[in-house]
């Protein structure tokens, strides 16, 4: 009888892991957010691979099954901050011209968090928020690393770069892209710590005065929110844990998920900076492995659609 129940239990328990994030009777608006969410990938990101593969995987859909109007941005996988947030301020202006849009809610993983912090700054009239996921606002230890390794004019640096270029314009052509221009040492000197320091002197909106602070909730109009995980390794099936788990020790200690620091994660609210997931679960990579009983990030990005929601964005 004992086995009998414990059967059940086990069965259960995996049914619940089996369901999706939400089922059909919470279905109810819960992420019909007032202005569109556009998702922004991160340095070597895509928006669709191969026609099929999405970086923020399964996000979309599941935020627009509960009623969001979601655009997955289609930018420079390899180039500057500047560069990338110039296609998407082009890219926002084409889709304002077509479905009449007024703003939009920039959500930007990585290097995309830059990336829609440039269009908030130099265009606030189309932006109502901005969420930064795992974003190097401060700089990356390993973007440093690589250019220590790797010095501006050095031969591994020209060799590195067209290496980086090459990886670029595949997953450009592999994700149907319409040629934007790669450009990785643009990516790198956007991404180290002094090209941050930098991009926020011309860009400061949301950034934190301290290293581990807060920043602005609200600048033009905009509203600025952040979140991050600080668990390089969080599943050894997911293929990306070793690599991550390697990049993690260039940060010496400080609290990171593989590529960004925690403190350097900050943007405006921080909504959580140590979810259990390393860089690459922040975007629900690799198809959805994630450490055992940690939060689904799919759940939090239906919850902060839901938060947009609530705050009449």
């Amino acid at each position: 009888m004992k086995s009998h129940k414990i059967i059940k239990t086990v069965c259960l328990l995996m049914l619940l892991f089996a369901l999706p994030s939400h089922a059909w009777w919470w279905n109810n608006n819960y992420t019909k957010t007032k202005y569109p969410i556009v998702l922004v990938h991160g340095l070597f990101g895509f928006d669709q691979a191969f026609g099929v593969y999405n970086y923020f995987y399964r996000i979309p859909s599941e935020l627009t099954e509960d009623g969001a109007t979601v655009y997955v941005a289609d930018v420079s996988a390899a180039n500057s901050s500047e560069m990338r947030g110039e296609q998407l301020l082009q890219q926002l202006q084409v889709i304002k011209a077509v479905y009449g849009h007024s703003k939009f809610n920039l959500i930007g993983h990585s290097h995309g968090a830059p990336t829609i912090r440039y269009v908030a700054s130099v265009r606030p009239d189309l932006v109502a928020s901005v969420t930064s996921v795992g974003g190097p606002n401060k700089g990356s230890a390993v973007a440093d690393m690589v250019q220590t390794a790797a010095p501006p004019g050095s031969f591994l640096e020209s060799v590195l770069a067209e290496l980086a270029n090459g990886l670029a314009l595949f997953i450009e052509l592999a994700s149907g892209g319409a040629g934007d221009p790669q450009d990785a040492l643009g990516s790198l000197n956007s991404l180290t710590t002094a090209g941050a320091n930098q991009f926020n002197l011309n860009y400061p909106e949301g950034v934190p005065n301290s290293y581990c602070g807060e920043g602005a909730y609200e600048v033009n109009g905009v509203k600025y929110y952040s979140f991050s995980g600080t668990r390089p390794v969080s599943n050894i099936v997911d293929i990306s844990d070793a690599l991550l788990g390697v990049s993690s020790l260039l940060f010496f200690g400080e609290s990171n998920d593989g590529l960004v620091g925690r403190c350097s994660s900050h943007l405006g609210r921080v909504l959580r900076d140590d979810y259990p997931w390393n860089h690459g679960d922040e975007i629900n990579q690799v198809l959805g492995i994630r450490g055992l009983f940690t939060s689904n990030p799919v759940t939090v990005y239906r919850a902060h659609a839901n938060r947009l929601k609530n705050e009449g964005l």
